[in-house]
């Protein structure tokens, strides 16, 4: 049984308990959601602690390599400047999409109120400070005190400036630094696989806490929660459509017919690398240049997560209105800043750590409380997870209608040769061989492995 499955079922039973209890024995089931409180808290905080360095390791290597790949040529170059204009674009998708949906489709307010007790949020947001003050505290005076204090958007200004620097630097000490960074985001995801596989406690304890506190407006939260987040994945996934048909001047037919084998595929394997190969095959099919095909579709498999920025936005905007946090544009901005960054930096990562690494990030620079995203950990892992292949369902689907946009083209010379040419020159783009058919946990060291191929040869 896979860690989404498990964590999935201690959600549910979390929740079932908790309610019976406060059903049939209401005060010996809140003096166990006493003791249970300390025990998710405590599982909570074992996730937070690995936040801040971790998105920094990520967003240092995420900039290193893709400034490294830039290098390489000018499609490498063009291709990254459109996968940063479509994940930008897709984090503004959701933060429109989602205010949209809650207005058409709010979540009860008594359910959210008890909801909040039950998680022990109940302090008043705080309110939004003058433009002004805002502006002056996004460059960190002292990054330490910065991260130490969550204060995530200076932080990451300050990451990504020496990230920027740290491509300046001669071959030799910058790979050295990047290697350095990989090792730590290496090592910090180890400590995320051993609080994981604590979770199901976790999870189970926080849910039989907010079963006995709120009762069954769990389930009915829960559930509005998955339907209006999978509707952004759905909007963004239609978006591939006008994509196409606008940006890649390919006839919707055309595109429909060949991207429907991508978009089953992607349903099985729930994995955009493992639908690499056939992408690239379609792409054949609709006459694309095999030397932007060799650039393009590798390289948005290994950076890009299209759907990523938009419904990572869009699980933070529904929290923050599930906590009242009123939101202006300057915190829209810095919403959609953050979830463009740290979406690049994750794309690699299986889909519970991801979910963590880049959605807590986007709560804590705008002020949203990051305790809900201990349960919907469980809904995002566990409800593709139950089929053991992931947690990523909805997003890897919409993933591949993104990348398989008429930019790719088929290596006649078949799947088990490993090297794929980066243009005339004869530099290697990826190895084929290495991509995973699955969004399971591995290091960064592999897991990025197809991009290092193209940057450490250039």
């Amino acid at each position: 049984m896979s860690t989404a499955t498990r964590i999935l079922i201690a959600l549910a039973a979390g929740l079932i308990l908790g309610i019976l209890g406060a059903s049939y024995a209401p005060k010996p089931s809140l003096a166990v959601a006493n003791v249970a409180n300390p025990v998710g808290n405590l599982w909570l905080n074992g996730l937070r602690m690995t936040i801040v360095p971790l998105v920094v390791a990520l967003l240092v290597v995420g900039i290193a390599q893709t400034a490294e790949a830039a290098r390489a040529g000018r499609i490498a170059g063009l291709a990254l400047g459109w996968i940063t204009a479509i994940m930008t674009l897709s984090a503004i998708v959701g933060a429109i999409t989602m205010p949209l949906l809650l207005d058409l489709f709010p979540m009860p307010g008594d359910s959210a109120r008890v909801l909040r007790e039950a998680l022990g949020v109940t302090a008043p947001p705080a309110p939004v400070p003058p433009f002004a003050d805002f502006l002056v505290a996004i460059v960190p005076s002292n990054p330490g005190q910065a991260a130490a204090s969550d204060a995530i958007l200076p932080l990451l200004i300050f990451t990504g400036l020496f990230a920027f620097a740290l491509t300046k630097l001669p071959r030799e000490p910058r790979l050295l630094l990047t290697n350095v960074f990989i090792a730590i985001g290496d090592a910090l995801l180890i400590v995320i696989d051993w609080v994981l596989k604590l979770a199901p406690i976790g999870v189970f304890a926080l849910a039989f806490v907010v079963g006995a506190r709120s009762g069954t407006a769990a389930f009915g939260a829960l559930l509005h929660y998955i339907l209006l987040v999978a509707s952004v994945g759905l909007v963004m996934g239609l978006l591939s459509y006008p994509v196409a048909l606008f940006g890649g001047r390919v006839r919707l037919g055309d595109y429909v017919r060949q991207v429907a084998p991508v978009q089953a595929l992607a349903i099985s394997t729930q994995s955009s690398m493992a639908c690499l190969p056939m992408m690239l095959k379609k792409s054949e099919a609709l006459g694309v240049k095999e030397s932007t095909a060799g650039v393009v579709l590798p390289m948005a498999v290994a950076l890009m997560r299209a759907t990523g920025p938009g419904m990572n936005l869009a699980v933070a905007l529904y929290v923050a209105n599930w906590f009242g946090v009123t939101l202006g544009p300057a915190q829209y901005a810095v919403a959609i800043v953050a979830a463009t960054l740290t979406s690049m930096g994750s794309v690699s990562l299986p889909g519970q750590v991801s979910f963590i690494t880049a959605i807590a990030p986007i709560c804590l620079a705008i002020g949203v409380p990051v305790e809900p995203l201990a349960l919907l950990i469980a809904v995002e892992g566990g409800a593709a997870g139950a089929a053991d292949r992931g947690g990523d369902a909805p997003r890897h689907h919409a993933d591949t209608w993104q990348c398989d946009d008429g930019r790719g083209r088929d290596d006649r010379r078949g799947p088990g040769r490993r090297r794929r040419r980066l243009n005339g020159r004869g530099k290697p783009l990826c190895l084929a061989g290495r991509f995973p058919l699955s969004p399971r946990a591995q290091p960064l060291s592999t897991s990025r492995i197809a991009l290092w191929d193209i940057v450490s040869s250039s």
